[in-house]
């Protein structure tokens, strides 16, 4: 059996954990979140707990939806009280973020603005809207009570502009860190 399959999800308060046969609904003061579950796993709810049941441990396909599944109940609950959020910095001087008409506006060095439409469940704050030379970067946060879809939006801004190596410019996460590499040394003809 899973090792994390086996830990029970604790619910916390101001969370309502509703479960009508393999689907369960998580609903909590940042939103509401809904996943059916595959019909192998059993989820059980018992006094502020969730249990994931696994009958069959011979099955390894089985034992990976056991973690699974857990994990993903886990991030639901999480989602639902506290929230996820992913910091991003854009660095290169001239670059620009803003949000307009649902979508986000994205000036990075191209020709054309790129505009991506925001999913209904992120929302986006702009902390600093353009960059200050190469030193000070435009940053700006997204937030979701549901955590795969925070995760893919925030991969697609990223992909828009990936940092490069020399001079760093481009869309960044706030905790990556960008191997920066040394540019062409001439050498003098003496």
């Amino acid at each position: 059996m899973s090792r994390i399959g086996k830990k029970p999800v604790e619910i916390p308060s101001g969370v309502k954990v509703e479960q009508a046969g393999q689907t369960v609904k998580i609903s909590g003061p940042k939103g509401t979140l809904q996943m059916t579950c595959r019909p192998e796993i059993q989820v059980q709810i018992t006094e502020g707990k969730i249990q994931v049941v696994n009958p069959d441990t011979e099955s390894r396909q089985k034992r990976a939806f056991h973690g699974t599944t857990r994990a993903l109940l886990n991030n639901m609950v999480k989602g639902v009280s506290q929230g996820f959020h992913r910091e991003m910095l854009i660095y290169g001087t001239g670059y620009s973020v803003k949000e307009q008409g649902g979508k986000l506006v994205l000036t990075v060095g191209y020709a054309r603005p790129v505009e991506l439409p925001i999913p209904k469940e992120v929302k986006v704050e702009i902390k600093t809207p353009a960059t200050k030379g190469n030193e000070v970067p435009a940053v700006f946060v997204l937030s979701s009570p549901n955590k795969q879809i925070l995760g893919q939006f925030a991969a697609d801004v990223r992909k828009v502009k990936p940092p490069e190596p020399y001079q760093g410019k481009g869309i960044r996460y706030a905790d990556e860190h960008v191997v920066r590499k040394e540019g062409k040394a001439f050498a003098s003809g003496g």
